[in-house]
């Protein structure tokens, strides 16, 4: 008998229904040569402290650091979980051969390893890998199934993940709680991702805090119904420039130079800008030149789950743990794929699927109409084009982007639709053409002296090819954002290069702003790229391997410094409480906040993954690591104590927590 082993119930019966295993039993199901059984999430746990020695049941100082000379795992404490495990493990007893299909992710194996292991399961074990639950996809699976031998440093890196959890957690909450929390059942947990994260949101709100702003005055001149702004020449920007293709001339390159580079034009005193009103106000405006560009927009990328947690944020006011839930459903329904995925990109085997996942979506249906029939209609008669920004097999590993699977809806709710139609507008819009667009820049002067002027400028964005912009038309939210970006695209009159005319000059003052609170979009960018915040997609995936936490786990860090009282919303703004405020402020080891040295333990563990790094030598680095936190505490002579809010923090949609 061959036992197969799933995450949850619902995926369980999907497979068994493809192997022909109908026949119902308690705990799982039976056919044709199968037994499908399933766990329902974790079954099994590290160890508690006092299960390792008696000495570590009471939280004592004289005890730090908890260090056990070979973790353990245990059943969890759950009746449930007890009489599940039963059934498995009599199941694996007399099986010939296990079938791991648990989720095809570094935790999806650890669960599934810890439940053979403690059920002391001794036949072969083959591995399922799919990234959909479409028919389809599971029975290719079964076609192509690995010796779970080649997974062995998945599990690595997830057991490692797992250990250093607990040993920086367990050591570090009690470390912090005895040493300086204020009260007897008062408790600072402290956390191997929470608690970089929660500085990152400290430091921000220090930022804005310690704020000071700085007032400038900018210069305009309104001509033809048209407003030009001073500029001047950007010195340090051409000289970096020059630079650069000194540098690229040396390595037998070569740059060519943008021209004369400038920048907005901001006096420090209102009466140097007030001047040089005075000194120009009555000379005509001349136009020194009309340069045309033309230029593209590439479609947006695929989603990986980071990119729809923010675009989810964003739009709808989704918190990162409700569109993790959603896309999650929308994966068990077959209708999108994988969902824990930090890649943008598809292999090159996904693209013959495209056109039956293309035909799929036009058949789409949603309150009775299709919404994607014209837009899909639209790209029908050619071959789908094969674009290197979508298809690359060496950014992609264990799994592809999110993409819809080519299976119609049925009976979504209204926040999955709306989770859906983002995947599927996405997945569209990728086969699209570029958005052609043509920029125009007017420079003008104005005649400050006999010698001196000032010069002006304006540009203008035209789209004359709406090419992928067109799927996105009809959605509410990108109406909006076209409002809101109406200044960019707006055509400029037809400017001559020498033409000149009279102007009406303005001086407005302007002051800097403070940083913007993090809001769950930006802090998981943030986390994603270890709190450097960049815009360029391409640095943007230089960074990812150095982020801290997995695209799965980043909802839940933030719902955890939610439930911990350490963060509050207000509106979408994330604000830290008094006492997340504190504890980031006691804590001197950079180890444990710093965003960018927790990323390098993140790198090393998906280096463990690629068979990279040594999951021992990162065990002896943990350990280290956390001796040294625990001296360094143990030293320290502030008197400082820390009481834990216990106020009730609104969270997502006002929710009390």
């Amino acid at each position: 008998m061959i036992v197969c082993i799933a995450e949850k119930p619902s995926v369980a019966r999907d497979i068994a229904h493809v192997l022909g295993a109908n026949t119902q039993h308690d705990g799982y199901l039976e056919g044709n040569g199968y037994q499908v059984t399933w766990t329902f999430g974790h079954l099994c746990e590290l160890k508690e402290p006092h299960e390792y020695t008696p000495l570590w049941k009471s939280w004592s100082l004289s005890q730090l650091p908890m260090i056990p000379p070979r973790f353990g795992i245990k059943l969890k404490a759950d009746k449930g979980v007890e009489k599940q495990f039963n059934i498995i493990a009599s199941l694996m007893s007399k099986a010939d051969e296990i079938i791991n299909c648990g989720d095809a992710g570094q935790e999806g194996e650890l669960i599934q390893r810890w439940v053979m292991q403690k059920a002391l399961a001794k036949c072969p074990v083959k591995r399922l890998w799919i990234s959909s639950l479409t028919e389809e996809a599971i029975r290719e699976g079964f076609q192509t199934l690995k010796d779970q031998q080649e997974y062995q440093s998945l599990y690595e890196a997830g057991l490692m993940r797992a250990i250093g959890d607990w040993l920086l957690g367990m050591n570090a909450t009690r470390l912090y709680t005895q040493k300086y929390a204020y009260g007897k059942h008062q408790v600072l947990s402290v956390g191997r991702v929470q608690t970089p994260t929660l500085a990152l949101i400290v430091n921000r709100q220090k930022e804005i805090e310690n704020f000071v702003p700085r007032q400038s005055w900018v210069l305009s001149t309104l001509y033809r119904d048209v407003k030009f702004s001073a500029i001047q020449r950007d010195e340090e920007a051409e000289a970096e420039e020059a630079a650069e293709i000194a540098e690229a001339a040396k390595q037998g390159k070569t740059l060519k130079s943008k021209g004369p580079i400038y920048r907005l034009m901001e006096y420090t005193t209102e009466q140097e800008g007030k001047d040089t009103l005075e000194a120009i106000k009555n000379n005509p405006f001349s136009v020194l030149s009309v340069t045309k560009k033309k230029g593209f927009e590439t479609p947006p990328r695929l989603y990986d789950l980071t990119s729809l947690q923010v675009d989810c944020n964003k739009k709808f006011g989704f918190s990162a743990d409700q569109t993790l839930n959603l896309i999650q459903s929308l994966y068990e329904k077959k209708v999108a794929t994988y969902p824990r995925v930090d890649t943008t990109f598809l292999p090159d085997d996904v693209y013959p699927k495209c056109p039956q996942i293309m035909n799929g979506l036009f058949l789409t249906k949603n309150t009775g109409t299709q919404p994607y029939a014209e837009i899909v209609k639209t790209l029908g008669g050619k071959p789908l084009k094969k674009s290197k920004k979508i298809f690359d097999n060496s950014k992609v590993t264990d799994h592809h982007a999110i993409i819809p699977t080519g299976v119609s809806p049925q009976n979504l709710t209204e926040m999955e639709w709306k989770v859906f139609d983002l995947i599927a507008r996405a997945f569209i819009a990728a086969f699209y053409p570029d958005c052609q667009f043509e920029t125009t820049t007017v420079i003008g002067e104005v005649k400050k002296g006999e010698t001196d002027a000032v010069l002006f400028r304006v540009n203008g964005k035209v789209i004359t090819d709406e090419g992928w912009k067109v799927v996105f038309k009809k959605m509410e939210t990108e109406e909006k954002e076209d409002v809101e970006n109406e200044g960019e695209k707006t055509s400029l009159p037809v400017f001559q290069k020498g033409e000149s005319g009279p102007h009406i000059p303005s001086l407005t003052d302007k002051w800097t702003t403070p940083p913007k609170p993090y809001t769950e979009a930006t802090l998981l960018r943030a986390m994603e790229t270890a709190g450097k915040m960049v815009e360029d997609e391409e640095l943007r995936d230089a960074l990812k391997e150095n982020g801290i936490g997995r695209p799965s786990t980043r909802a839940a860090i933030i719902e955890t410094l939610f439930r911990r009282h350490y963060i509050r919303k207000e509106r979408k703004s994330l604000w830290a409480t008094p006492t997340g405020v504190e504890l980031i402020e006691i804590i001197h080891e950079e180890l444990l906040k710093s965003a960018e040295l927790t990323g390098l333990w993140e790198k090393k563990l998906r280096m463990i993954e690629r068979k990279e790094y040594q999951a021992q030598t990162f065990l002896e680095e943990l350990k280290q690591m956390v001796t040294g936190i625990v001296t360094a505490v143990m030293n320290d002579n502030n008197p400082r104590q820390i009481s834990v809010s216990v106020e009730p923090v609104k969270t997502k949609k006002g929710n009390k927590k």
